[in-house]
């Protein structure tokens, strides 16, 4: 299935402010039928305020600004449980007060949200996408700063229904349609992760012996996070379409430094680890003691480097920035916080233009991240769409930490309204099993033969499907080079024709990416050249000498076939 094609289903949720703070707009502006861009006025409840008030007061590890038409009523906040819902009779005891809370909160935004026509457009939306046999790409945009903390991820439809954003059914993302045009994105079809490790304290405050001996240890996580990665992305689920995985890692690096590494490497995603905290230039990241970085710096390198996807394990990421404004009793020395619009990290990044970004909504623990992280990395090596993916570790999160408990609902994933959620090029089926002179995963017959030749003794192996993998490992690679080859990484490098290349008079272009430890040896220009964890594009009759300069060589081979 074409992820382009895949159906999308777009609303978003704006205030009426002549109307009076507690009115709302809500209106379809993309959806796979003509007649379903529909508007629906609606008014924010006193139920719906207790709720989220009584959500804080049981999950949040920060107090909210209060705001008028979410925080501030005149009565103080009833008990949690506020709405009559009738769970379905189960053998198993009741789920406790924070699941019935967080079941209550799920359904009430679900029946605020989806009402009148807009459900009757939702419907016919979801009916289409499943006729044809696809998932419905639900995105929610929310133009008012207020209720971008709302932790629209839990809407369920019913009792004992499946939370939206759990679905792979629905795929179900942020977005914003304040965002510069998406360029024209490279196909890349092999993971290529930069983890940066940041500081992981509050600045300004007095270092601990817990802090000093976390900071020595600073590199043996990232050397285990990196594990954690390789191990996920190289497995795939099941074990699977086997994609390769290139980590490298930056620990407590300067704004040049980090800004060098994404300049020099083509990476498709960013991993941060460290602290966070809002600021109206999109937060900010604490790269070390003396160095920060805000979202709109940070965009700039990210949207030229064409980073696809930026992830980022620090707190606030999803949440915009405040200032405060006089009370408005007169005379009062009282302030009321004012959130700032489109000011956090994940809306500044997608307004630039990077594809997809997912932040926290709220403060989570280390074990927590590197679950979902490993989850995380695991689908997308299964070359799953990226609200796919998140949906599969959002699972993964509620199974190991319960339905009750917030973990599973703090990842929030924004995605840029033209992005189709495609990280690495889907692989119909895997390149080693497909017979040749067959059709090729990009749908169309192959009018090229593309081959490895040796020159030493003139044997040929043939890349099937545009994709070849190359090392010693006999169980994850196409062409298998022999332990006496010194310097060959288990996965040492991938070859791999660009599909944009077809629009250039029907010629196939082929690449390689280096992978390896110690680097693949190219001729150019009668010279031998090391490339290392870079790209550099192959023409008929390159040669290529894998881990080292006195090892065989092998030709690239391109022949195009004559047209029938």
């Amino acid at each position: 299935m074409s992820l382009s094609e895949t159906p999308c289903f777009s609303l978003a949720i704006a205030p009426l402010t002549r109307a009076g703070s507690a009115y709302f707009a809500i209106h379809v502006i993309k959806a796979p039928l003509p007649n379903a861009y529909v508007l629906h006025d609606c008014v924010w409840t006193e139920t719906l305020t207790n709720l989220w008030q009584s959500w804080q007061d049981m999950f949040s590890t920060r107090r909210l600004p209060n705001v008028p038409h979410v925080s501030d009523v005149n009565t103080p906040p009833p008990d949690p449980i506020i709405l009559p819902i009738d769970l379905p009779s189960a053998p198993n005891p009741p789920i406790g007060l924070s699941g019935r809370l967080m079941q209550d909160l799920g359904i009430s935004l679900w029946r605020w949200l989806f009402d009148g026509q807009i459900l009757t457009s939702f419907k016919e939306s979801y009916g289409i996408a499943r006729g044809q046999d696809k998932p419905l790409r639900l995105r929610l945009e929310i133009r008012d700063p207020d209720l971008i903390a709302l932790p629209w991820e839990i809407m369920q439809d019913g009792a004992g229904r499946q939370a939206i954003s759990l679905s792979q059914q629905l795929l179900f993302s942020r977005t914003t349609s304040d965002v510069y045009t998406l360029p024209t994105l490279r196909t890349d079809h092999i993971l290529k992760i930069l983890l940066v490790l940041g500081q992981d304290t509050e600045p300004g405050s007095e270092p601990t012996e817990a802090d000093v001996l976390r900071t020595l240890k600073l590199q043996q996580e990232a050397t285990a996070l990196t594990q954690v990665l390789q191990t996920s992305g190289n497995s795939g689920i099941g074990g699977s379409n086997q994609t390769p995985c290139q980590v490298d890692t930056l620990v407590q690096p300067t704004s040049a430094e980090l800004i060098q590494a994404l300049e020099t490497r083509a990476y498709n995603v960013l991993f941060y680890a460290g602290h966070g905290a809002p600021a109206p230039d999109g937060g900010l990241l604490f790269l070390r003691p003396d160095m920060t970085l805000n979202g709109t710096e940070l965009a700039q390198v990210l949207t030229r480097c064409q980073v696809k996807l930026a992830v980022f394990n620090a707190c606030w990421g999803a949440q915009p920035d405040h200032y405060l404004l006089a009370g408005v009793t007169p005379g009062s020395d009282e302030q009321v916080a004012q959130l700032i619009p489109r000011s956090s990290l994940a809306e500044v990044l997608i307004h630039h233009g990077v594809p997809a970004v997912l932040a926290m909504r709220d403060s989570i623990t280390d074990k927590e991240a590197l679950s979902f992280i490993q989850a995380f990395a695991k689908a997308l090596a299964e070359r799953m769409p990226i609200d796919q993916a998140v949906a599969v570790a959002r699972q993964h999160l509620l199974t190991l930490y319960k339905f009750n408990q917030q973990a599973w609902t703090l990842p929030v994933l924004y995605m840029h309204p033209e992005f189709d959620g495609e990280l690495l090029k889907s692989l119909e089926m895997s390149p080693t099993m497909m017979p040749a002179n067959t059709v090729t995963r990009i749908g169309n017959q192959d009018n090229h033969r593309a081959c490895l030749r040796s020159l030493k003794t003139a044997r040929v192996w043939q890349i099937r499907g545009g994709l070849m993998r190359v090392g010693r490992d006999r169980t994850k690679n196409d062409l298998v080079l022999e332990e006496d080859e010194g310097g060959v990484s288990r996965e040492h490098a991938v070859i791999f024709r660009r599909d944009s290349s077809q629009e250039s008079n029907g010629e196939a272009t082929y690449f390689l990416e280096d992978i390896s430890r110690f680097g693949t040896w190219v001729l150019q220009a009668g010279n031998w050249q090391k490339v290392h964890r870079q790209e550099v594009q192959l023409h008929s009759g390159s040669q290529l000498k894998f881990g080292s300069s006195q090892n065989e060589t092998l030709e690239f081979v391109l022949e195009q076939k004559p047209s029938s």
